[in-house]
């Protein structure tokens, strides 16, 4: 030990020399892009002066009021809430499914259970061109099985049961949900794992049905995990952008903001609108992740009072 110089001081210059390459990486990879993102949102930035652009630039609110004025940004958030929520819910939901029927012991569990994850890891655009093959209205496999052929992946609207409903969306979201269920089955199943089944054997035995044992007492120790899995495949899905482009290039309704802002940027070379509109998105996601993390904070501080 180096005279003058603590153990504590000595292990907290070596921690920081530990952390000081992922605190580098975080710092080029994350915060200067970001730095640079909210640096053109105030700018008037084209591809083709961009070199012009510096960080003593003419800021402005221009990018700001311009995107906000568009009515297709607002249908675009519409259809980016409609699609996170609801993508995120059925995930949540088959996966929880999922794991309620593959949580015993059976003969090929294993084989059924490693199947359970291939959608989630399989390359997104095989996975993609699949679907679009499988949904395609001339030679697919699933309009075989209808009486009529249905555009799934560039059909706006459409009639089901009397009731007009948005085919393209609704699609994108069923993808949503198949692709990214295995990822909730695996928390969930987790879970389930490890929950003491002396509870659920003392259900059985006072009489308590199925559909009483999950209700009253796997449910509740499900809670959480569910939680944390709403808040996890809120975020990604809010800005996820290959799924939606590769199926539908954000036509057909199904224009999320995520495509708005990468159309802005190639279609119109408008890096100043485009960095606008996700410095919104941002906003908007940290919002709703505010305010859900302020309801879920105060549930724990409640049952812990």
């Amino acid at each position: 030990m180096r005279r003058g110089r603590t153990l504590p001081e000595q292990e907290g210059r070596a921690g920081l020399a530990l952390i000081s390459p992922t605190l580098v990486i975080t710092l080029v990879v994350v915060v200067v892009p970001l730095l640079w993102a909210i640096m053109l949102a105030f700018q008037d930035v084209r591809l083709i002066n961009i070199r012009q652009s510096g960080l003593f630039g003419d800021y402005t609110l221009d990018n700001f009021a311009y995107v906000l004025a568009e009515p297709g940004f607002w249908s675009a958030l519409v259809n980016t809430l409609v699609y996170t929520v609801a993508g995120t819910a059925l995930s949540i939901v088959i996966g929880l499914v999922a794991a309620l029927a593959l949580r015993g012991r059976f003969r090929g569990r294993t084989m059924v259970r490693a199947s359970i994850l291939i959608p989630y890891v399989a390359p997104v655009v095989a996975v993609a061109f699949l679907w679009e093959t499988m949904l395609n209205p001339q030679y697919g496999i699933v309009n075989t099985w209808l009486e009529e052929p249905i555009a799934f992946l560039t059909q706006a609207r459409g009639t089901f049961l009397g009731v007009e409903v948005p085919v393209a969306l609704l699609t994108v979201i069923a993808f949503e949900a198949w692709r990214y269920f295995p990822f909730a089955f695996l928390f969930i199943l987790a879970r389930i794992q490890a929950l003491p089944s002396e509870l659920e054997e003392a259900a059985t035995v006072d009489g308590a049905t199925p559909t009483q044992r999950f209700r009253y007492v796997i449910l509740p120790q499900l809670w959480r995990i569910i939680a944390l899995l709403s808040v996890l495949r809120f975020v990604f899905t809010f800005t996820k952008f290959d799924d939606v482009y590769l199926l539908t290039g954000g036509g057909a309704g199904t224009e999320v903001v995520s495509v708005r802002v990468y159309n802005f940027l190639t279609a119109r070379d408008d890096i100043g609108a485009s960095a606008a509109q996700a410095i919104v998105l941002a906003v908007v996601l940290v919002v709703f992740l505010v305010v859900y993390l302020r309801f879920f904070g105060g549930g724990e501080r409640g049952e812990q009072g």
